[in-house]
């Protein structure tokens, strides 16, 4: 999911942005929404790449990357997932990701986490489709060896 590292998250604001240009003063993103906004993001905003970010797992050494994430939750649920996550308790989306990512760490891991993860996707998978099927075509396409003989 090469495409993971042109889209971002802002802190302190909604949705997802696709990373423009980089400047001196910060970046130019736009929306990824149907208004496709643009607009100059100062260099202290906290911005997250998605192809950076990695939920924690039970084992201290291991993270599971958000692509690995969004492909689980297309195989298992389609391209998106129903809007009634919104009104889960905790433990119901504590086992709603559980059945994604079996041995995530459930302290380290908030329920605001996986909202924001499943709505990332939902996000993803209505505007930007390309994102799913670029990563399928790149797992199924294994490279060829040639061997050359002297």
């Amino acid at each position: 999911m090469e495409l993971l590292r042109d889209i971002a998250h802002i802190s302190g604001k909604s949705g997802l942005y696709k990373i423009l240009k980089p400047g001196r003063n910060g970046v130019i993103v736009e929306t990824l929404d149907d208004k496709k906004q643009r607009e100059m993001v100062s260099a202290n905003a906290r911005v997250s790449v998605l192809k950076d970010i990695s939920i924690y797992t039970e084992d201290q050494n291991k993270s599971v990357p958000l692509s690995d994430i969004f492909l689980k939750i297309r195989e298992l649920h389609g391209e998106t997932v129903a809007d009634e996550y919104k009104n889960f308790s905790n433990n119901q989306l504590f086992d709603f990701f559980g059945e994604i990512v079996s041995d995530f760490d459930r302290q380290r891991v908030y329920a605001s986490d996986i909202k924001k993860i499943i709505g990332w996707y939902n996000v993803l998978s209505k505007n930007l489709p390309e994102v799913f099927t670029a990563s399928a075509s790149e797992e199924t396409s294994e490279p060829v060896a040639e061997e050359t003989k002297a």
